[in-house]
């Protein structure tokens, strides 16, 4: 297969990766209100539980294919550390955004409401931005951290456990994406966010990345040796690799 078939491929991993996911936030979101209507406490165990579980059975399903990232802020951290190139980077991202607000329409057909609705459910103050920031630069630490341990194997597990526990210790809910942010615009249901309140969610996040990157250079100084397999071992197109096989790590880049 060429480049453009490998990167195509990977492409449309993170496109069904990411609508799956959010299909699975959506979706589990509204029926935990019409399965336990009236007790917030119980919808937000049952919404958090399904996406954990989804997350870790999504990643070990696309993982192979394109790293299973689903999440803008994790392709661009591991842009930065060289594991994929700005034009694949792009593809991801597109992929990402196109794959959330798929889910977030198929989620509303599931359950027979209109396909296309623009949330009402305001979330906005330095509380849940702050949350954002915290929940993203965790999400990011734990994914690096563990495949620079060595570990690629439970990045699943690890990441699906991380954001089912940030469900409960963070304000926000730890949406800590924001391609995902981006599609839950789209349904006005429990798991919905207005659009005025969403640009300054994807500003935390993207602050949130900053500082997770910003730690990872200095607990990893030799992470760009594994960037490659985030978050889990994939093959990567020729012209993301050297003549020897590794990854393409620019100058300005490297933590030796």
């Amino acid at each position: 297969m060429d480049e453009a078939g490998q990167l195509g491929r990977r492409m449309l991993g993170e496109f069904l990766g990411t609508a799956l996911l959010v299909a699975a936030v959506v979706g589990s979101g509204i029926a935990a209100v019409k399965l336990s209507p009236g007790n917030v406490g119980l919808e937000l165990f049952e919404n958090a539980t399904a996406t954990a579980g989804a997350l870790v059975a999504i990643i070990l399903a696309v993982g192979p294919v394109s790293g299973a990232h689903l999440n803008p802020v994790v392709t661009m951290a591991d842009r930065w550390f060289g594991g994929l190139t700005t034009r694949a980077a792009a593809g991801y991202i597109g992929a990402q955004l196109g794959g959330g607000w798929t889910g977030a329409v198929i989620a509303n057909l599931m359950f027979s409401r209109a396909a296309f609705e623009l949330s009402e459910k305001t979330r906005s103050g330095g509380g849940l931005w702050l949350a954002e920031g915290l929940a993203t630069f965790g999400l990011l630490l734990v994914i690096f951290g563990v495949v620079r341990s060595g570990r690629s194997s439970a990045a699943p597990f690890a990441v699906g456990a991380y954001i089912g526990g940030a469900y409960f210790f963070t304000s926000s809910t730890s949406f800590a994406n924001p391609a995902v942010t981006f599609a839950r615009m789209f349904t006005n249901t429990f798991a919905g966010i207005r659009p005025s309140s969403a640009p300054a969610f994807m500003a935390a996040q993207l602050a949130g990345m900053v500082a997770a990157v910003a730690a990872v250079r200095i607990l990893y100084p030799r992470m760009a040796e594994v960037a490659q397999e985030v978050l889990i071992p994939h093959p990567q197109p020729r012209s993301d690799l050297l003549l020897d096989g590794s990854a393409v790590v620019e100058p300005l880049r490297e933590n030796s």
